[in-house]
């Protein structure tokens, strides 16, 4: 916790601090200068969903100065008496629609799964309560543009829980890539990989699609809505564009037990310069865990690790080098059936740390999620937005990009065939 506030101290207080808050407009709300602002108040939230996810909430809530707990809301039992042994004093409800009521919750956190987002968001913007929904913003196209199209009209704050947009590593690695650090971006790599069924003990064979959900169509997008939602919105700010066309293949390979969504999925997502996507996911192998790779001329940089590579590394001595031409040149010299043979391996790169100090990795294996990761930074903003009133710049837009087109990836792979990004789905915000 004192590295993160250090962190978000010099948002505006440094240079280096400036030139990050230029970049990411939506910290505005982490400043110390907004803190200052609202401080001894507290906004009153309330949680619709309290699973592990919820709780997870609760978890950094609890920790928020400008935050204090006063409803919790879920129609499975267990969930709901566990979260209420964390939040002594709250107010319990079974139906969100009796929670939206209350006039004492200025802003509700959904936690609930994907297939009732955009209903939940729906109408609590309608019950004029401010919102922070966990991604990804909705299960349906149609439903996403109906949020999208509600916020627009709403005067009401709308945040979607897309951490790396407030993750220190994230934020400064995208600075030192826009400043051409690792020259024109040329490609991107992502993948995701675990090693675990997704599957949760069921007490009772009734509650399978209730506890079970992210393995069926009718309430997840499977793997893209859970997992590439965030490494798709990575790459997107790292360009500054979205991919024109998708195409991919899904498959159920090894989890053959009734589950409806993939557990391998591989989506390719092309820019209109050339430029795409890589996404990998399967959910049968753990070994390369997970990353987002942005590949630049001069240099590669893994967001998810800090560290990023040059081609051209001048921090290496001048022995290593002298060293690495010679091996160059014996190797260079050895005839192998009439021509000269290289070795095609990759050469000995230097990783460089994008942060200083001690950073959070996440290796992709929790399921719930892990600290530091920034979404203790995106929820303290959106409490503090609950005072203020102040909408998040492009949280919302970035969430709907990112949303869209992980589903679209889902059609392409459904249909077999390369979608182009429908007209009818396109926002302002877009850049193609």
């Amino acid at each position: 916790m004192e590295d993160r506030r250090e962190f978000l101290k010099q948002l505006g207080c440094v240079a280096g601090g400036a030139a990050l808050l230029a970049g990411a407009p939506w910290l505005s709300s982490c400043t110390p200068e907004r803190i200052r602002e609202i401080s001894g108040e507290k906004a009153r939230i309330a949680l619709i969903g309290t699973g592990s996810r919820g709780q997870y909430h609760i978890h950094n809530l609890l920790l928020i100065p400008h935050a204090r707990i006063v409803a919790l809301c879920d129609c499975y039992e267990p969930n709901l008496q566990a979260a209420a042994a964390l939040c002594p004093g709250a107010k319990l409800y079974r139906d969100y629609r009796k929670l939206l009521e209350d006039k004492d919750i200025d802003g509700v956190i959904i936690s609930t799964p994907l297939g009732s987002h955009a209903a939940i968001t729906l109408d609590a913007l309608s019950a004029g309560k401010h919102v922070f929904c966990e991604k990804a913003m909705a299960r349906t196209l149609d439903e996403c543009k109906a949020v999208y199209d509600a916020y627009r009209k709403s005067d009401k704050v709308l945040y979607f829980c897309m951490q790396r947009m407030f993750d220190e590593k994230y934020l400064r690695g995208m600075k030192l890539l826009h400043d051409g650090l690792i020259g024109e971006i040329v490609g991107m790599r992502c993948h995701w990989f675990r090693n675990a069924d997704w599957r949760r003990e069921v007490p009772s064979p009734e509650l399978e699609r209730q506890i079970n959900w992210r393995l069926y169509k009718e309430h997840s997008g499977g793997l893209m809505t859970e997992l590439a939602c965030h490494q798709i919105e990575v790459c997107n700010l790292a360009v500054g564009r979205i991919p024109q066309s998708i195409s991919g293949m899904g498959d159920i390979v090894y989890w053959k037990d009734g589950r409806e969504v993939y557990d391998s999925v591989n989506v390719i997502y092309r820019y209109a310069d050339g430029r795409k996507i890589n996404y990998e996911s399967l959910i049968s192998n753990k070994f390369n865990g997970m990353e987002d790779q942005i590949l630049g001329k001069k240099g590669t940089m893994e967001l998810a690790k800090g560290v990023y590579y040059l081609e051209e590394d001048n921090s290496r001595s001048g022995i290593e080098c002298l060293i690495d031409s010679m091996k160059e040149k014996v190797l260079t010299s050895v005839p192998l059936a009439g021509p000269s043979w290289r070795p095609e391996v990759k050469g000995q790169y230097i990783p460089h740390n994008i942060v200083e100090g001690k950073i959070s990795v996440n290796g992709g294996q929790n399921m719930i999620g892990v600290d530091n990761d920034g979404s203790d930074v995106i929820l303290s903003a959106f409490c503090s937005a609950c005072i203020t009133g102040e909408k998040a710049v492009n949280v919302v837009e970035e969430a709907y990009c990112a949303t869209v087109l992980c589903l679209l990836g889902n059609k392409a792979m459904e249909e077999q065939r390369t979608i182009l990004f429908p007209e009818y789905y396109k926002i302002p915000y877009m850049k193609f």
